[in-house]
C-alpha cells in the first residue's frame, strides 16, 4: 500500500456525514463508532461480524491507493453519497459512479444519455447494447469528453460476499474515448431479479479502477 495515497489519512470527511433518518447531523458518538470501523479495516477485509456489528450501510472500495470501508452518509433520489476519510466521497446512481472526490484523480462528473440503461437495470440486457456517454475528469482539466460505451452480458456467475454466496449475472462494459486515447472495461456483477449490483470494477478516471463490494447494502427503492 502506496505511503500517503491511501484511503485512509485521518477522519476529517467523516464529519459531513449525515443519517439517514431526516439526514440530520451526525452525533459525536456516531463519528466515533464510523472512525473505528475506518481504523479497523486499513489492511485487511472486515469480517461478516464486524459488518454486522456497525449501524451504518457500509460497502469496501479498493484502489491501487489502499481500501478503505466507506459509509451511506446520504441518499438524494436515486444518487448514494458514501463516504469514506481524507476527503474520500464515492457517489453512486443506480449502481454506477457519477462522481468521486478526495482521489487523486477523481471523476468529476458522468453525463449519462437520456435511455439510461443503469436505471433500466442491467439485468434487462439480452444482448450487447452500445450507448456514448460524456465524463468530466480530474485534474488536467478534461471536462466533456465523450466516451463510447458497449455493455455485454457474461453469463451467469457465483458471487461470495461475507461467507455468502449470490448468483449473479456479469456484464462487461468496454469504454473507448479516441479524443482521450482511452480505453479499459468496467465490469458489475448484478443481482437478476432486480438489478442491484453487488460489487463492481469501475474506471474512475484514465490509469484509476476502484472496485466496490456491498458488505451491508442499502436497497431502498430509487426514486
Amino acid at each position: 500500500m502506496a505511503k500517503g495515497k491511501t484511503l485512509y489519512h485521518g477522519l476529517t470527511s467523516l464529519l459531513l456525514v449525515t443519517m439517514l433518518a431526516g439526514c440530520t447531523a451526525v452525533s459525536s458518538s456516531s463519528v466515533d463508532a464510523v472512525k473505528l470501523v475506518v481504523q479497523q479495516h486499513r489492511d485487511h477485509s472486515p469480517t461478516a461480524a464486524e459488518v454486522a456489528a456497525r449501524p451504518y450501510y457500509q460497502m469496501e472500495a479498493s484502489t491501487r491507493e489502499g481500501h478503505a470501508v466507506l459509509i451511506l452518509g446520504n441518499i438524494d433520489g436515486a444518487r448514494e453519497d458514501w463516504y469514506g476519510s481524507h476527503g474520500v466521497v464515492v457517489f453512486l446512481k443506480h449502481g454506477q459512479i457519477v462522481q468521486t472526490a478526495g482521489l487523486s484523480q477523481n471523476l468529476d462528473g458522468l453525463h449519462q444519455s437520456p435511455d439510461n440503461p443503469f436505471a433500466r437495470g442491467l439485468q434487462h440486457l439480452s444482448g450487447p447494447l452500445d450507448y456514448v456517454r460524456h465524463e468530466d475528469w480530474s485534474p488536467g482539466y478534461r471536462y466533456d469528453v465523450p466516451v463510447q460505451a458497449r455493455l455485454v452480458p457474461a453469463g451467469t456467475e457465483q458471487l461470495t460476499i461475507l461467507g455468502q454466496t449470490h448468483t449473479v449475472l456479469r456484464v462487461d462494459e468496454h469504454l473507448s474515448a479516441p479524443a482521450a486515447h482511452y480505453r479499459a472495461t468496467n465490469r458489475y456483477w448484478v443481482d437478476p431479479v432486480d438489478g442491484f449490483i453487488w460489487k463492481s470494477v469501475q474506471q474512475v478516471a484514465p490509469g484509476l479502477a476502484i472496485t466496490l463490494v456491498q458488505l451491508r447494502p442499502y436497497r431502498g427503492k430509487a426514486s
